[in-house]
């Protein structure tokens, strides 16, 4: 201390001396050159190393697995509550079937109760029941949602009355009544909404007369006559509006002969004649517009043969024929284009086979077998594809059992 009294403080510069980098460099590095001594200096920044980015590892997503489309063929599903044949049956908008009428005994019975059908559940539950048990009856779907039951035998006589059914209350009410009495008849909806009614049997003889329901005022009307009176013949509305009448009972033997009827003129004319006089055969309106005749009965046997009606040239011709000979069968268009036959009789023997006809080749092939031979039951094809085959008779016993065809 007596030394640094003396003197005052000297500031001694030294070379190489120290200095001291900012941002906390090392002590005791020697100064670059070209500074001062004593210069304090920054060395470079270190770069700031990039953050390291870790690729983003998308979650390993598992296909969905497809859908496992059910084998084709016929499965079993609830029963109906009425054993019940010769009734009829009705696809519902909202996908239920409406099964009304029928007979529970061989011409000895009719039946007055309905039922659904559930496709969702499998189940049949009763609804209301008609003001008439009838068979022998024709049930239309009307735009609105009704359902037009007509004519029919309730076993003692030949009925003009007729009764609509409203799925939202599930009750039946008469209508007004036709004009004539007739069962073994057809009902056909028109384009405009109104219900073509043609031939049947009066209980004495074929009805030659026709006429029309209008929904708006309940009533039937008389439209123009059939060229020939018939019963056990079918309708088939074609693609043009016009409705086909083919084939049937004449009265003394099988009819040959066809007519069209126009709703703009209210009449009937003659179309082409069918390749083989037939009645109780099945007519299926095609994709393209043709119409599938398909076996039927001559009063000896039951035919295995089928036709093709064409409207562009108003005339029929033969396709292929069914595998087995049949009466009183059920004939369905699929969603695909292919029609389904079912059950049926020929005489006394009863089928329960079914058989597919492909409009692309003109033939039928097997399609598996109904649960028991059967004719006289019905063929509904429901929303989802599947059809279901309901009731029928196998010539002992009427049936209540149902089943559904998978496509």
């Amino acid at each position: 201390m007596p030394l640094l009294l003396g003197l005052g403080v000297v500031g001694i510069v030294v070379v190489g001396a120290f200095f001291v980098a900012s941002g906390g460099g090392t002590h005791g590095s020697p100064a670059p050159s070209g500074l001062a001594v004593g210069t304090r200096t920054s060395a470079p920044a270190s770069p700031t190393p990039a953050p390291t980015v870790k690729p983003t590892v998308k979650p390993t997503v598992k296909p969905s697995p497809t859908p496992t489309k059910p084998p084709a063929g016929f499965t079993a599903t609830g029963s109906m509550i009425a054993e019940r044949d010769s009734h009829t049956a009705t696809l519902l908008a909202d996908g239920r079937v409406l099964i009304a009428a029928g007979e529970n005994i061989d011409g000895a019975k009719d039946v007055v109760s309905a039922e659904l059908y559930d496709p969702n559940t499998g189940k049949f539950t009763a609804t209301g029941s008609m003001s008439t048990g009838r068979y022998y009856a024709t049930a239309t779907l009307l735009k609105d949602g009704r359902i037009l039951i007509a004519g029919g035998d309730d076993d003692t006589t030949v009925l003009t009355s007729a009764e609509l059914y409203d799925p939202a209350t599930g009750k039946f009410t008469l209508t007004g009544s036709m004009t004539n009495g007739r069962d073994d008849h057809t009902a056909t909806l028109l384009p405009d909404g109104r219900v073509l009614i043609v031939g049947g049997w009066s209980g004495d003889a074929q009805v030659p007369s026709a006429e029309l329901y209008d929904p708006a005022t309940g009533k039937f009307t008389l439209t123009g006559s059939s060229v020939r009176a018939r019963n056990f013949h079918t309708a088939t509305l074609l693609q043009d509006g016009r409705v086909l009448i083919a084939g049937g009972y004449g009265g003394s033997t099988q009819l040959a002969s066809a007519e069209l009827y126009d709703p703009a003129t209210g009449k009937f004319s003659a179309t082409g004649s069918l390749v083989t006089a037939r009645d109780f055969h099945t007519a299926t309106l095609l994709p393209d517009g043709r119409v599938l005749l398909a076996g039927g009965w001559n009063s000896k046997s039951a035919f295995s043969s089928a036709e093709l009606y064409d409207p562009k040239s108003g005339n029929f011709s033969s396709t292929g024929s069914l595998a087995t000979a049949r009466d009183t069968h059920t004939a369905t268009l699929l969603p695909d284009g292919h029609v389904l036959v079912t059950g049926g009789s020929d005489g006394p023997t009863f089928t329960a086979s079914a058989e597919l006809y492909d409009p692309a080749t003109g033939k039928f092939s097997p399609a598996g077998s109904l649960a028991s031979a059967r004719d006289r039951q019905s063929a509904t094809l429901l929303q989802d594809g599947r059809v279901l085959i309901a009731g029928g008779w196998d010539g002992d016993k009427v049936f209540a059992l149902a089943e559904l065809y998978q496509p």
